[in-house]
């Protein structure tokens, strides 16, 4: 401390700082000049050190400082003229401009590089491919979309994979990396900025693209933006009816018809909410469900192909279900385009149509007759399903809730009962929509209770229902992560059903697939993950526009829908029989087997969960009534069998 003024004293090495970075903050000039300084003061003094130590260097003191001068000049490119003084000046000047002049050089060539590479690394730059899928847009499903597309194992799989979105463009490759299996003979190009804008857009070549992929963000204004791509893809393409196929997804059902118009003819719009909803719908009485429907929609196993249909033209579809070993026939593509799900076995298959078949890949739908592999001995007679009414348990409320209330009053069965317990603190109904009138489909009943505190769930009485469904809060309406709700919900089911001994069937919805081991549910029940299950489909219909109706009919509440089904009604139980004789008792039912799920789902291989789906039609095996049998069939009253009488009450007071 300085004593006399009263401030700190400041070290010499720190002021001697300051004053040279004051020094250095004044000009350009003032930063050559030190550079030029530092340069003398190192280079002439090791250029003397070497002269006065070599043994050969001259005697004389003149000829030692030209040596000395040669070696500095050599040095700094400064030239090595000798001479009079005036050679010497001569020979520095030309040595400065000459590394003025190759030191600009550089600094262009280098500053040019760099703005470069920055705009690369920004994701600005043209992209030139033919037959790529361009992928618009940034959300939950576009890893999963983009990775089934690379995995995907067909001939006209896309060289590339372009990816727009007003993202960084490192982030984006970052997540992609992490999540999607690499594989050698695809690429994932990413490039940053508005989808929406058609100067960007025009970047990514949409006009060479085999097909658009247009995602829905996670944000409330998420179906604008899609019809704002949508409208933006059709200011690039123009008028041009011979543009790729577009494929988008919205989730409010009062933007389907707007951005149906705005992605044209061959345009496909998918409602992400009325899907998962009728998914969640179809899985409260069909216990497996969403383990079969996953193992459908990805790359990884067997999915649908149109095959060809020349030897059964003229002939019964029937026939097409026995002749072909390595693959399960499901339906029709007429020439007209309409498409034919399990038609009747007596349909006529017209020239030119193709069959929707279940295989590996286009390679395994050779012909070939089967109906030998039919044991005859071992199908058993058809007999009529006996159903009842039923009570289902709904937790929760989010945007989607409405709509799984309409699929469950189209498919419940007379006299079934609905009851809704939402939370009193997230905005929901309490009373249902449209009342009046002669009644339609279910009872359904409203109560509010606090379920964000475990013990209001743990006060839940579940014995009178038959299925609880679990719907997370909407992102906003609760915490930041809807899944964490969610899984407390089912913690407080499983804890219950500890207590009574007796295991009810819950069906959920999950955000995010890496929360679906955490969910702690039994064997009989079902996790919906509704980002992954919709970004499968998306990529899907993405490699296959022609297959978008045989998944709208497949998810509808009315046609044809994937059913699991008791393999006791097809086959005689511990009889052994090949495949090909529960296909040929299916399509005496009037409907199309496609696989099958053991009892004994232990013993299987991890993961598959016992669902074996496009067996060959020669694998034979001992059938146990337990064993379930996955077909593609009209359903109807999919409601799980009443535990109660419709009468008693539903709702306990305690909640």
């Amino acid at each position: 401390m300085d004593s006399a003024k009263g401030r700190p004293r400041v070290p010499l090495r720190d002021w001697a700082r300051y004053r040279f970075d004051r020094t250095l903050a004044r000009s350009t000039g003032t930063l050559m000049g030190w550079l030029v300084i530092t340069c003398l003061a190192v280079v002439v003094p090791v250029s003397l050190l070497l002269v006065w130590t070599d043994p050969g260097s001259p005697a004389s003191l003149s000829e030692r400082l030209i040596a000395t001068w040669r070696i500095s000049a050599e040095t700094l490119r400064l030239g090595a003229a000798t001479g009079t003084p005036l050679r010497l000046l001569l020979s520095a000047v030309l040595g400065l401009v000459a590394l003025l002049c190759v030191s600009t050089l550089v600094g262009v060539i280098t500053t040019g590089l760099a703005e470069r590479m920055a705009e690369l690394s920004r994701g600005r730059s043209t992209v030139l491919e033919q037959g790529h899928v361009l992928v618009l847009g940034w959300s939950d499903q576009v890893t999963t979309v983009v990775g089934e597309l690379v995995a995907a194992r067909t001939p006209r799989r896309p060289r590339a994979i372009v990816l727009l979105a007003d993202r960084d463009k490192a982030e984006m490759e970052g997540a992609l990396t992490a999540r999607v299996a690499p594989a050698p003979r695809a690429r994932i190009i990413c490039r940053s900025g508005p989808a929406g804008d058609p100067d960007v857009l025009a970047l990514v070549s949409p006009r060479s693209a085999s097909t658009v992929v247009v995602l829905p963000s996670a944000e409330p204004t998420a179906d604008a933006e899609v019809l704002r791509i949508l409208l933006a893809l059709r200011a690039v393409l123009g008028e041009d009816t011979d543009g790729p196929p577009v494929l988008a997804a919205v989730r409010d059902d009062r933007y389907r018809a707007p951005a149906r118009l705005a992605a044209g003819p061959r345009g496909t719009v998918l409602e992400t909410d009325t899907v998962t909803a009728r998914l969640i719908a179809q899985c409260v009485g069909r216990a497996g469900l969403s383990l079969v429907l996953r193992d459908l929609l990805d790359f990884a196993g067997d999915e649908f192909h149109l095959a060809d249909a020349t030897a059964f033209h003229h002939g019964p579809f029937g026939a097409t279900l026995l002749s072909h070993p390595h693959s399960c026939v499901v339906g029709l593509l007429t020439p007209e385009g309409r498409t034919l799900l399990n038609p009747p076995a007596d349909t006529v298959v017209p020239p030119g149509s193709r069959l929707i078949v279940l295989a590996r890949d286009d390679h395994s739908t050779r012909v070939e007759d089967c109906r030998h592999l039919v044991d005859v001995s071992a199908i058993v007679a058809a007999r009529p399903e006996r159903a009842g009414p039923s009570r289902l348990l709904l937790l929760g409320w989010n945007r989607r809730a409405p709509l799984v209330l309409d699929q469950l009053r189209s498919t419940a069965r007379p006299g079934s009962v609905v009851d809704v317990v939402v939370d009193s603190a997230v905005p929901g109904p309490r009373e249902p929509e449209g009342g009046g009138g002669e009644a339609v489909g279910p009872d359904v009943r409203f109560r509010s209770a606090p379920l964000s505190r475990p013990e209001s769930l743990l006060g839940l009485d579940l014995d009178p229902y038959d299925a609880v469904v679990v719907l997370g809060p909407d992102r906003g309406d609760g915490p930041d992560h809807p899944d964490d709700w969610t899984l407390v919900a089912l913690l407080a089911v499983r804890l219950l059903e500890q207590r009574t001994g007796r295991e009810t069937r819950v069906v959920t919805e999950l955000v995010d697939d890496r929360n679906r081991p955490l969910a702690p549910v039994n064997s009989g029940s079902d996790v919906i993950v509704s980002g992954l299950l919709i970004g499968l489909l998306m990529a899907q219909i993405a490699q296959n526009r022609h297959l978008a109706p045989v998944f709208e009919e497949l998810f509808s509440a009315e046609g044809n829908n994937v059913c699991l089904r008791p393999a006791g009604a097809y086959i005689r139980p511990g009889a052994e029989a090949a495949f090909a004789a529960v296909v040929a008792a299916a399509r005496d039912r009037g409907e199309c087997a496609i696989g099958y799920r053991r009892h004994d789902a232990a013993r299987t291989g991890p993961g598959d969960h016992g669902i074996r789906l496009n067996p060959p039609k020669g694998e034979r095996r001992v059938w146990h009534a337990e064993d379930q049998v996955v077909v593609v069939a009209t359903a109807h009253h999919q409601l799980p069998t009443v535990a109660a009488g419709p009468g008693e009450s539903a709702v306990p007071d305690s909640a």
